[in-house]
């Protein structure tokens, strides 16, 4: 063990080829840590940064069976980041018994709130922006997306992971156009949330390439999408888990055996949308 962090990488042309790549590549070579949510007795996590690629965000097998979290959690996740659904779960920073979330994705993205130069409050919806200096300038290095608040996320108890989206557009000999994509986290839990991140996110590309297509008049496809990890890792308590479940399908499926296609998933998604609704309905009256 050095005192290096290692850097990992991994792809894969589906989402669901890429995450497992990359679950395989941090168990095989990554690093053992502590972290600030360990109890006594837990044992390290396995950690590092990690970088992967996944080459055509869109295509299929697009789910992986393995990730921990059913097919409804996934849709509920999806609309939350990309409708914001509970955005109205945020609390109210100016009363200190509201106990409610510190923050929504999605209201970082399309609602970020600051204050300007006069002290009083903005907000600003950077994926309007993004799209808007992409219709304009599709070469701009500067169409990008911040969720971190220093003034706020420096305090707090569960402070943004996600950090920051980087889009630009390429053409290929065809002319058609490519939104790519670059996202950061500071960390990332690999095994019990990375996969919902990269789902949801795939899914914010797609819709913005679609936005963007009717802007600018152009044939604009989904490219590739890269996660870059600051901290990549399986809490030591979710090891043991971790083997049972994912190592386990590694040996006794294959490939298509471990995954689910969009088509064969969508039924449960449009299942689980009515009972969404209603759970964001009775948590807004409790509120």
């Amino acid at each position: 063990m050095t005192g290096n962090i290692p850097v990992l990488y991994a792809r894969g042309k589906s989402l669901a080829e890429a995450w497992e790549n990359s679950m395989i590549e941090l168990y095989k070579n990554g690093t053992q840590f502590r972290t600030e949510y360990d109890k006594e007795g837990d044992p390290l996590s396995i950690d590092s940064t990690m970088i992967i690629v996944i080459e055509e965000p869109l295509s299929e097998p697009r789910i992986h069976r393995c990730f921990p979290g059913g097919l409804d959690a996934l849709e509920e996740y999806r609309q939350e980041v990309l409708d914001g659904i509970k955005d109205t779960w945020i609390r109210d920073r100016n009363n200190p018994e509201d106990t409610r979330w510190e923050y929504t994705y999605h209201e970082r993205l399309f609602n970020y709130k600051f204050f300007n130069q006069s002290g009083k409050e903005q907000s600003i919806n950077q994926i309007d922006y993004v799209i808007q200096k992409l219709s304009e300038k599709p070469f701009t290095r500067r169409a990008q997306a911040i969720t971190w608040k220093v003034w706020e996320d420096i305090d707090i108890s569960d402070p943004a992971c996600m950090q920051s989206l980087w889009f630009r557009i390429l053409p290929d000999e065809n002319n058609n156009w490519y939104l790519n994509l670059n996202v950061r986290f500071r960390s990332n839990d690999a095994y019990d949330a990375a996969f919902m991140n990269m789902f949801a996110l795939t899914a914010l590309q797609e819709r913005i390439a679609n936005q963007l297509a009717k802007k600018s008049n152009k044939n604009i496809l989904v490219g590739r999408y890269c996660h870059i990890a600051d901290s990549y890792h399986i809490y030591g308590s979710r090891i043991e888990d971790f083997k049972s479940r994912f190592l386990k399908s590694l040996n006794t499926r294959s490939f298509e055996e471990r995954t689910w296609t969009t088509e064969m998933a969508q039924p449960f998604f449009d299942e689980a949308k009515p009972i969404i609704e209603k759970k964001i309905k009775e948590q807004e009256e409790k509120y």
